[in-house]
């Protein structure tokens, strides 16, 4: 079982940039683990903005900014285009990040973000420039992402906006099943139904 969704409120980290693919998210000399290790990928998340090619920290980026955070990532149009590794998806979760808003993913992420219990909230870019601006003027602003009713709320404009998701992904993330936990809760229902079918 992993964690359950619901209703999460939360400060948000931003990062206004556009067409942020995966190789940004996770450099691909990172990818030799074929195993998801969260402590890993985690830390790799962003590296070459998160660090400079000393290996020291780069102070003027977000990750490294005290100012923000939160377990809400605000990304700019069009994230994690490029490749379809999924090893991205773990780096983001294992940061600790639990939604990423956009006004645009590409598909395969996307999907790779909710395999991995990451929810990818798709807002309109007017309402995704209004987040970004309420982030500048306080970031310790919040952010309030309801699951059952699909909706996305600025805390301090109480403007909210509904987006879409998969209905089974939805039933997934709000029980905290993932594909193999599913199948095991109806196996029974399986079972009687292949009886019922001759199968």
């Amino acid at each position: 079982m992993k964690q359950k969704f619901n209703i999460i409120t939360s400060t948000c980290v931003p990062l206004p940039l556009e067409n942020v693919d995966t190789d940004q998210i996770i450099p691909a000399r990172f990818l030799k683990a074929t195993t998801r290790e969260e402590s890993f990928f985690g830390d790799n998340l962003f590296r070459d903005w998160r660090y400079n090619p000393d290996g020291s920290l780069n102070k003027d980026f977000v990750l490294n900014n005290p100012t923000y955070g939160g377990c809400i990532l605000v990304a700019g149009k069009n994230f994690g285009s490029g490749s379809s590794r999924e090893h991205a998806a773990w780096a983001i979760a294992g940061y600790g990040f639990r939604v990423v808003i956009s006004s645009f993913f590409a598909d395969i992420h996307k999907n790779n973000e909710l395999n991995n219990f990451v929810l990818p909230v798709v807002v309109s870019e007017a309402f995704l420039a209004e987040l970004f601006q309420s982030i500048k003027e306080n970031p310790k602003m919040e952010v309030e992402v309801d699951l059952p009713k699909q909706t996305v709320t600025n805390k301090v404009t109480g403007n909210r906006e509904h987006f879409e998701i998969n209905g089974y992904k939805k039933h997934c993330l709000i029980n905290g099943l993932d594909d193999i936990d599913f199948l095991v809760q109806n196996q029974e229902k399986t079972e009687t139904w292949e009886k019922e079918n001759g199968k």
